[in-house]
């Protein structure tokens, strides 16, 4: 489709190619009216055709007796060193058609030029025009005329002499820079540049990513007029090519301008430097110099021919400006506000992208190979945008991941917030999903009361609050929890204290479902747990009592004076009263704050943003904030993506997707709010068997080493005074 839209009644056919259009007409060439040609495409892409293109079609046109019509209107008049560009292989078409330059630049006109043979006296009485009869216009089309033929010729002599000028100094540039201007090519004062749509010449780089969508071109033009003060244009098919056509009266001092401005942004791509090349766009103005040192690129990791071999994907998006400068380390000469409004740009035409590809081995020789998938979102944009416009672009994303082979799709945070827990999602994709939500649970509680432990916190006589208890990560944490600590305080969201309280009640009813489950089970527990109480409790139905009668039970329950389980809104009025706290909601904001929490808590956030403001860490040195669902994965292996933590880390979320490809477990898994404690048992165990463990503890990305252990647990020590002066 050279010219850009599909148009009924037209059939396309290879350019370059006469075979092709010998074979069209040789089967049916009483269907056609004319064959129209670019001598050279233009918006394909500054496309030449093979030397002798045009004398053997205009022989097939006459064998066929098939009028051929020249599409002159980019290279015609002198653009190419010609007064038409047919005129390089002599060749006359029956039709030829003009427009653009035979207006001088100063006033719209067209003409098509044919032959006494296909002239139709019918065409010449009906065919009419909006700007017939122009003879302004016609003035100036013979005005331009007269200056290209004028003095012999001089002026196309002219063109083509710089345009061998032009070329010349190009080819030079095309020698020093092969890997990233692959070709220039054209003929006369109609050249383009093809810059190539690899992503290979630009690893681990947002540029790689513009390139491969095709839109670095358009960047590229940018780059040349903003900062350097040349306009050039990328064709509007090939994508990859940048046009250099400038005006027919070009000097040799303009070539060499424009030549020095070309070599500026080849020697800024060849540096990997998107800061520099994208600076113009925020009004900065960043030197080459102030490049960080880029990275070394990820291993390139391919699935192998192995039938056994697990596939997976997962759909990962920055949860803050941050993250797109952990992947192109360029971008860290930006100030935030200018990166934030830079990724608000490129977000609302990018398409998701592979950020990089990995392979797992378990502990038990078995393999999963996966991709992870970017959605170019931030959480704050995620939840703001319109909800059929995410669950667009999400069903692309996963859509992407099966392509490339992944027979499970992992949701990594907030693309799992906002379809629900992944049910959105269900009736728009033909692959099995998770949240991976299950394993994040099992992970995070397991790193709070590891903690709490090393502090000498004892479990069974603690108070533990959980910040948005109502989603399906803080509700089955709190079912969890209930088994281990005396005093469970269930959170929800104050800005929705009716629907908060209801979920907290239904979060309830499934703790205590979940404990009687436990004791006709035979287990027992600790004196002073809240599960316990609840085994002691009056009036508990059986396990297998309709989902009623436990709402029923659990308002009951949280009526008692004694009541090991606490619902609210209020985070101030009860936080304070928290020996240990889990934060999993989804809000993007720091909510947790330094002044609302207990002398000597313990923190688990699994939030993504994080739930915990920074000031804690400052204000607080007797809190330990822990940082969950972190996990290590087996073996240690490049991740092919950059999560901000050493090679072999990974979220819980993701290593549970690792779990069910290793395992073949291609069905749907903690999907919604309500997450089965047959699957939180379920992961716990394919993690012993395929070694992934919970990661060496740390707090607000960094390890936490013996002296800070001691540190905190001395601070715990100085107990009630230190609260005392704290308040």
């Amino acid at each position: 489709e050279p010219f850009g839209l599909p148009a009924a009644g037209f059939e396309y056919i290879p350019f370059g190619d006469a075979g092709a259009l010998e074979a069209v007409f040789e089967a049916r060439a009483e269907e056609f009216a004319g064959f129209i040609v670019e001598p050279i495409q233009g918006e394909g892409g500054i496309i030449v055709p093979p030397d002798g293109y045009l004398r053997q079609i205009r022989g097939i046109c006459d064998e066929y007796d098939v009028p051929l019509i020249f599409d002159e209107i980019q290279t015609g008049l002198g653009r190419t060193g010609e007064l038409f560009a047919c005129m390089a292989e002599e060749v006359t078409p029956d039709v030829l058609l003009l427009a653009k330059a035979l207006g001088g630049g100063l006033v719209p006109i067209g003409a098509a030029l044919c032959t006494e043979d296909v002239y139709s006296e019918d065409f010449g009485l009906k065919h009419s025009s909006t700007f017939a009869a122009n003879t302004l216009a016609c003035r100036v089309g013979l005005a331009a005329l007269d200056i290209l033929t004028g003095n012999d010729g001089q002026m196309l002599q002219a063109i083509r002499s710089r345009g061998e000028y032009l070329r010349e100094k190009l080819d030079c540039l095309q020698k020093r820079y092969p890997d990233i201007l692959r070709e220039v090519r054209g003929r006369g004062l109609m050249l383009g540049l093809d810059f190539g749509s690899s992503r290979d010449l630009y690893p681990d780089s947002m540029l790689g990513v513009l390139a491969e969508q095709g839109i670095l071109t358009p960047l590229i033009s940018s780059f040349l007029l903003n900062t350097q003060g040349l306009r050039v244009a990328p064709t509007l098919n090939g994508a990859s090519v940048i046009r250099i056509e400038p005006p027919l009266i070009v000097t040799e001092e303009q070539i060499d301008q424009a030549v020095t401005a070309i070599e500026k942004v080849l020697e800024t791509l060849k540096c990997r430097h998107t800061g520099a090349f994208l600076a113009h766009l925020v009004g900065l103005d960043v030197s080459l110099d102030e490049l960080p040192v880029p990275k070394e690129p990820s291993p390139k990791v391919v699935p192998s021919d192995d039938d056994e071999e697990g596939r997976f994907g997962f759909l990962i998006h920055p949860l803050g400006q941050n993250n797109y400068s952990d992947f192109d380390t360029s971008l860290q000469v930006f100030p935030e506000k200018q990166l934030a409004e830079l990724s608000s740009r490129w977000s609302d035409f990018l398409d998701p992208f592979l950020v990089g590809s990995t392979r797992i081995k378990s502990a038990d020789g078995s393999t999963a190979f996966g991709d992870f998938i970017g959605v170019p979102r931030t959480a704050d944009q995620l939840q703001e945008l319109p909800r059929e416009q995410v669950l667009s672009e999400l069903t692309k994303a996963v859509n992407m991941a099966v392509e490339r082979g992944a027979q499970i799709v992992g949701l990594g945070a907030y693309t799992s917030v906002v379809t629900v827990g992944g049910r959105s999602l269900l009736s728009l994709v033909d692959v099995p999903l998770t949240t991976g939500n299950s394993y994040t649970v099992v992970s995070g509680v397991e790193a709070l009361t590891r903690s709490a432990e090393r502090l000498g916190i004892q479990l069974s006589e603690s108070t533990a609050a959980v910040v948005g208890a109502g989603g399906a990560i803080g509700k089955a944490s709190a079912v969890l929890l209930a088994e281990e600590v005396q005093r469970l305080v269930l959170l929800g969201n104050p800005d929705n204290p009716k629907k908060s309280r209801h979920r907290a009640l239904k979060v309830t009813a499934e703790i205590l479902r979940h404990v009687t489950a436990l004791q006709e089970s035979g287990r027992s527990f600790a004196p002073k747990t809240a599960a316990a109480q609840i085994v002691s409790s009056v009036g508990v139905p059986s396990s297998d009592a309709p989902a009623s009668d436990w709402m029923d039970a659990a308002k009951d329950f949280i009526q008692r004076t004694d009541c090991s389980v606490v619902i609210s809104v209020d985070a101030g009025r009860w936080l304070p009263e928290a020996d240990l706290v889990l934060a999993a909601t989804s809000s993007v904001d720091a909510i947790i704050t330094h002044e609302m929490l207990k002398w000597g808590a313990v923190v688990c956030d699994m939030s993504r943003p994080t739930n915990v403001s920074e000031a804690v860490q400052e204000s607080r040195p007797d809190v330990l904030v822990v940082d969950g669902g972190l996990i290590e994965v087996p073996g240690r292996p490049d991740l092919g993506c950059e999560l901000g933590f050493e090679k072999g880390i990974a979220y819980a979320c993701m290593s549970e997707t690792m779990m069910l490809s290793l395992e073949h477990m291609y069905e749907n898994a903690s999907i919604g709010a309500d997450l089965n404690q047959e699957t939180l048992r379920l992961v716990r165990s394919l993690a012993a068997k395929h070694g992934f463990g919970t990661a060496a503890l740390r707090s607000f990305g960094e390890i936490l080493s013996d002296d800070v252990w001691q540190e905190k647990r001395r601070l715990r020590s100085t107990g009630y005074t230190a609260a005392r002066q704290l308040a």
